[in-house]
């Protein structure tokens, strides 16, 4: 049985970082959106008529805003948990910065053009906000979480009545579930709500995402009082924590819930859950409440085995959907040109010895499965101290690439950086002697096996070559580890030259 006709599907189907999904469909079409954190361009969005096979096809967000506070990595900040909607004919995205409010963008269509950020409530803390027009009454509300961290508070779900155009709330606010009044509950968060069957409904996880679980909440009144139900948890699977995602059905009435399971480097994959409901009408997720790792495919119209891009040759300069800035990014970073490959400036940095401050660094998701990386780079620019690589990006990290000497000489190297509360010095140190590169250019390669165990590897033309001992990608605190190209120079006067970087390449093993 091929693919495109297997009755069945597998889980996760989404295999990378794709943290706290929701989402919505549209006729025959289904959109998904999911945390961006402190990368531009933040939101992506992606499309399936399956709900098994995902593409990305862009993203709502160019810049994140205040766009001062992004200028460098804030790589925990930023676009938390967004939930997408569509309403009056557009596509609505609101979320959480934790550190600035709640915000919104919103589009006539999935590809845009998307509004600029729109601040619907300032605050610290408030987080994973979710919209609800009711179409019952022509009311609108907003739902959203608490981050203690920067408020004091957590484990609630405060609700607002909202303007209808979406600008902004109408009240102060009431708190409308209190984890805190429910035994055994903490860490409420990630709420996404919904009319259904004359009830409010809101589908938010608790217990935390590495062991908890996904709850359901129904009212007849928005501001309550709320009924609460455990409706998905690990039971005896090996899906820790099924936390935080979304429901949606599909033309025929069929009902689905995708949400995430954290995995560590590899960031919070998404599932795919089938949902119908009791006889007490209630939800039921999975299998009678227990995650499934392969179930019937939806009854939906067949569609090509699909996946998000991940390969790129770098047509005219331009990188594809799948990459992202570390920060918010300024003009002349990547140059457009006539052919094929990636023209990276080398910025100036006063901190070039440590790869996690460069809001200049291109990355994209880290691989699910054991995976082969490789990229080709020519370090063009004659600046002494120059560099350029490919990186496994995260509290710890590890990049293998290029560096011009003082004499002009161009050195392979290869080096790490420790997590940054196990560093002593802050800066990194090599993970292998340098190794002269004439001409140049070299193929880069890293090697990923189970536990996101990474080895790195060079060739100068006559095979590749293991350099350094295994390194195990980390995360940040909410991110998965992420892929990275980046051209450096030390911080001086004048242009620093470019770095060249052909036929990005990622190959399951």
């Amino acid at each position: 049985m091929t693919p495109e006709t297997a009755a069945t599907y597998t889980n996760p189907v989404l295999n990378a970082d794709w943290s706290d999904p929701d989402v919505v469909r549209v006729g025959d079409d289904f959109y998904l959106t999911a945390s961006s954190f402190g990368r531009a361009p933040g939101l992506p969005l992606l499309h399936s008529r399956d709900l098994v096979n995902w593409t990305l096809v862009g993203h709502a967000l160019d810049r994140l805003e205040p766009a001062e506070a992004f200028a460098t990595p804030r790589q925990d900040c930023g676009v938390w948990a967004p939930s997408l909607r569509h309403h009056d004919d557009r596509f609505w995205i609101f979320w959480g910065d934790p550190d600035h409010g709640i915000y919104q963008v919103n589009a006539p269509e999935i590809g845009g053009p998307w509004t600029a950020p729109h601040l619907v409530k300032a605050g610290k803390g408030l987080i994973d906000a979710c919209p609800l027009w009711d179409e019952e009454t022509g009311e609108a509300y907003l739902v959203h979480g608490w981050a203690r961290s920067r408020s004091g508070i957590k484990n609630r779900l405060t609700g607002h009545r909202m303007h209808p155009d979406g600008t902004g709330v109408l009240d102060e606010g009431e708190v409308i579930v209190d984890g805190d009044r429910l035994p055994g509950w903490f860490t409420l968060e990630g709420p996404k709500l919904y009319r259904h069957d004359g009830w409010f409904w809101i589908l938010a996880p608790a217990g935390s995402v590495e062991t908890g679980w996904q709850g359901a909440f129904r009212s007849r009144e928005f501001f309550g009082p709320y009924e609460e139900k455990v409706v998905l948890e690990q039971k005896d699977t090996d899906v820790n924590g099924p936390h935080q995602g979304g429901w949606v059905r599909t033309p025929a009435g069929e009902d689905w819930f995708l949400h995430f399971q954290s995995r560590g480097a590899y960031g919070r994959v998404v599932h795919l859950q089938p949902m119908s409901w009791g006889a007490d009408g209630w939800p039921v997720l999975g299998d009678d409440g227990a995650p499934v790792a392969e179930h019937t495919r939806p009854a939906l119209p067949p569609q090509a085995p699909a996946a998000p891009a991940t390969d790129d040759d770098f047509p005219g300069g331009r990188f594809g959907h799948q990459w992202s800035w570390a920060a918010n990014p300024r003009d002349g970073w990547a140059a457009r040109h006539a052919g094929d490959g990636l023209r990276l400036a080398c910025v100036r940095s006063a901190d070039v010895h440590d790869l996690r401050k460069q809001p200049n660094a291109l990355t994209q998701r880290l691989p699910g499965v054991p995976s082969v990386v490789e990229v080709e780079l020519s370090l063009d620019s004659e600046e002494p101290g120059a560099r350029a690589g490919l990186a496994v990006l995260g509290d710890a990290y590890r990049w293998i690439g290029l560096q011009r000497d003082a004499d002009g000489t161009v050195q392979l190297v290869h080096r790490f950086a420790d997590a940054v509360a196990e560093s002593v010095t802050g800066t990194e140190r090599d993970a292998d002697r340098p190794r002269p590169v004439p001409g140049g250019r070299v193929r880069l390669r890293v090697e990923t096996v189970a536990g996101a165990r990474c080895r790195f590897f060079y060739d100068l033309g006559d095979g590749p070559r293991a350099t350094g001992r295994e390194f195990a990608a980390t995360p940040w605190r909410w991110v998965g580890a992420l892929l990275g190209l980046f051209a450096l120079a030390p911080a001086g006067q004048g242009d620093a030259g470019t770095a060249g970087f052909t036929r990005f390449r990622i190959t399951p093993q």
